[in-house]
């Protein structure tokens, strides 16, 4: 079925919202550094790098170093295993659509 380990790895990764924020930041651009991700966010430069490296275990991102910088970017099959636990439950809600189609249809035919 499912890899609950996963799963879960994502799921509290992506819960604080910091770390959200910065995930969302890296996703925005095609690579961004530690420096980048700082400035204007309000959050110190040893936060962010927290931050990165949770998203890093939990297999959000990746790095590339680069002299004395270093390169992050999004890597979007890390959100896999939500993304399959999520259409798991896609059956779900397309039945309760169809029941309500079915049920619209009987009340204003």
């Amino acid at each position: 079925m499912f890899e609950t380990a996963n799963i879960t790895a994502v799921l509290r990764t992506l819960a604080d919202p910091t770390r959200r924020a910065v995930f969302e930041r890296v996703v925005r651009s095609e690579e961004i550094t530690v420096v980048e991700l700082t400035r204007g966010s309000g959050v110190t430069q040893g936060a962010i790098s927290q931050h990165l490296k949770s998203l890093k275990q939990a297999g959000l991102v990746s790095e590339r170093p680069e002299g004395r910088n270093v390169y992050y970017r999004a890597e979007p099959e890390g959100l896999a295993p939500l993304v399959d636990w999520m259409s798991h439950y896609g059956v779900f809600w397309r039945d309760r659509f169809a029941n309500l189609r079915t049920l619209l249809k009987e009340i204003d035919p």
